[in-house]
């Protein structure tokens, strides 16, 4: 039986603890252990709960990164991080490069979407995207959280991992789906990378068209996959998929593999509008319904011209 992220997740903060670090949070011990994610174990044990006071918290953060103590920062909301972050971005990032004194932090920060409002909702990861001195990594498989969790043991920068709750029953790993001379090419990030997987089968099992599929993990540094550029030029067709709005990491990666193509390249993410609490004011990221329209749409229009 494959194990599941959750899984996963859960038994690398165990041993986080175990080896002597610390991981911080809000009602990191309530009820459901932010969505089976944590192991239970207490404050005497390195599970510090912090105070509903967000700043705050993240500050306190930053001093047990700069002691070293490799903190594991559990925000159970992106958005949270417009709060979250100011220390964080400001000190912590900073820190290595203007005081040659590294301040590690792994930071947790979880995204969900339905009906939860215009701050807790989405993914942000384009908070931090823009500014120095973090890495940032969106594991949606075991593997990937595995392979991020050793990453940051192994340097001593601040890395900025945007999880999303739907993808923590997950027990498989996402592979690329590569056509050698597909019709268009998707790099979904985040819990995208679901739909597009779907979006490329349902495209070629109903309508022929073939659409390969590069998994987006690792955002910043971001580093251009020679396949996907390659192929990439050939078809002349890309779309970046981001659960952020569009107008953040997701541009700003189809601005580089335009300009390394010389390709047309979309970006797909949010609608720039705020949600609300009701399903009807929801602002979700794009289904595999709203991928296969949007690509059917934009090949009609190319094989107009």
């Amino acid at each position: 039986m494959e194990i599941t992220l959750r899984e996963t997740i859960k038994h690398t903060v165990a041993n986080h603890l175990n080896n002597g670090f610390l991981a911080f949070g809000q009602c990191l011990t309530a009820v459901g252990w932010v969505g089976g994610t944590l192991p239970e174990m207490y404050e005497d044990q390195g599970m510090i709960e912090l105070s509903m006071a967000d700043v705050a918290g993240g500050a306190f953060v930053v001093g047990a990164g700069l002691m070293q103590r490799k903190p594991i920062y559990v925000i159970r909301y992106q958005g949270f991080n417009w709060y979250n972050s100011v220390s964080i971005i400001n000190y912590a990032c900073k820190s290595k490069e203007l005081w040659d004194k590294p301040c590690p932090i792994f930071i947790r920060s979880i995204a969900m979407e339905g009906s939860i409002g215009p701050v807790a909702g989405s993914s942000h990861h384009s908070l931090y995207y823009r500014m120095p001195g973090v890495k940032i990594y969106s594991p949606m498989t075991s593997n990937e959280y595995k392979q991020c969790y050793n990453d940051f043991m192994n340097s001593d920068d601040v890395f900025y991992v945007s999880e999303h709750r739907g993808s923590y029953s997950n027990d498989k790993e996402l592979e690329d789906i590569v056509f050698f001379n597909p019709d268009c090419i998707l790099f979904p990030i985040s819990i995208t990378r679901f739909a597009a997987v779907e979006a490329s089968k349902i495209l070629l099992e109903q309508h022929g068209i073939k659409v390969s599929v590069y998994h987006q993990k690792i955002l910043k540094p971001y580093q251009l996959n020679p396949q996907a550029l390659h192929y990439l030029s050939k078809c002349n067709l890309g779309i970046v998929i981001d659960d952020d709005y569009e107008d953040g990491i997701a541009s700003n990666i189809a601005h580089k593999l335009m300009i390394n193509s010389n390709s047309k390249v979309f970006a797909m993410g949010l609608k720039n509008k705020s949600a609300g609490f009701a399903n009807h004011l929801d602002n979700l990221p794009p289904s595999s319904v709203e991928i296969c329209s949007f690509i059917k749409r934009i090949l009609k229009n190319k094989r107009k011209v």
